[in-house]
């Protein structure tokens, strides 16, 4: 299946919730780990609802050459559009919304933009924030394709280039180190005044100034440095962290380890019964197919504890 940008842009959710109904999940997130949930589920004939705000991380992914089964690569746009669609076409049911808040009784009950939502189970998929700098560019298109943030996913096709990587050096040593591997010209810019004689075996360049400025255009990143050197690169990863999306289940008593990430248990269950998560909300190795797959887990299980009806 082959899909053009206007395809992509007119796939938008409509939906009007029914508040009167339950349904048997209520999947929060419609990044990949969401949809794939939304589609088991549909196949295992349950009647699952995605409330989707819209913000997935993938789909800021420009190509993607790691996820099996598309050897020339796939946007991460087109990856969501193929996936909604593949959802949508067992039946399950799509809106465009947020929760704001879950509450657990007899069953879950969520407050959403969309309205009143009640289910018997949820799988939480809301994914992560990367923190980003701020940069002096309001051309979108650039950023996308000059600011990574995963080198696992797109190492393979920084090879060789010039990179920066930005952030705190606890933060940012490590992201430098997987990098050299795949480019001689790696360089660190510290997000705070650094002593790079202080870091063993370092096999980089590090700054001994801060970043003050970035500029992005589509010939690359200029950093301007706090003793106003500018330096030119290819590409940029910061290493700033992120922000976990798994409020929704603190909030109810769910636990979560200090990045925030939630502990589930072999099912993808949290320390809340009913309550599963999959993807960057329960991981930190920020995977397409990782996410999939605790969906695919997730799920199931949420399929094998919910009551069997007959045909």
């Amino acid at each position: 299946m082959t899909l053009t940008s206007e395809d992509v842009n007119s796939m938008e959710y409509d939906l009007t919730v029914n508040a009167s109904r339950t349904w048997d999940c209520l999947v929060v997130g419609g990044g990949p780990a969401g949809l794939t949930a939304a589609l088991y589920l549909a196949r295992f004939q349950r009647s699952v609802l995605v409330i989707d705000a819209g913000q997935s991380r993938a789909a800021g992914i420009p190509r993607c050459h790691n996820h099996p089964g598309f050897p020339d690569g796939v946007s991460g746009e087109v990856l969501l559009a193929l996936l909604r669609g593949q959802a949508e076409g067992y039946g399950a049911h799509l809106a465009r919304g947020r929760v704001s808040s879950i509450k657990k009784n007899s069953c879950f009950a969520a407050h959403t933009s969309v309205g009143e939502v009640k289910a018997r189970r949820v799988i939480l998929a809301a994914g992560i924030t990367d923190k980003a700098p701020n940069f002096e560019s309001s051309d979108s298109a650039a950023i996308k394709e000059a600011v990574r943030y995963c080198p696992v996913c797109d190492g393979f096709e920084a090879r060789g280039k010039n990179i920066a990587v930005y952030g705190p050096l606890a933060l940012a040593v490590g992201k430098a180190r997987f990098l050299r591997h795949y480019s001689s010209s790696v360089t660190l810019i510290p997000s705070h005044a650094t002593e790079p004689a202080s870091l063993p075996d370092v096999q980089f360049e590090i700054t001994r100034s801060p970043a003050r400025r970035f500029s992005v255009t589509h010939a690359g990143v200029a950093v301007t440095l706090s003793d106003d050197r500018e330096l030119l690169f290819e590409l940029l990863y910061p290493a700033l962290g992120c922000e976990v999306r798994s409020e929704l289940a603190t909030a109810l008593g769910a636990l979560c380890n200090d990045l925030g990430c939630l502990l589930v248990d072999d099912k993808q269950q949290s320390t809340v019964e009913g309550l599963h998560a999959a993807g960057d909300v329960v991981s930190d190795l920020h995977q397409l197919v990782v996410a999939e797959g605790h969906a695919a887990i997730a799920a199931t299980a949420v399929h094998n504890g919910l009551p069997f009806r007959v045909p």
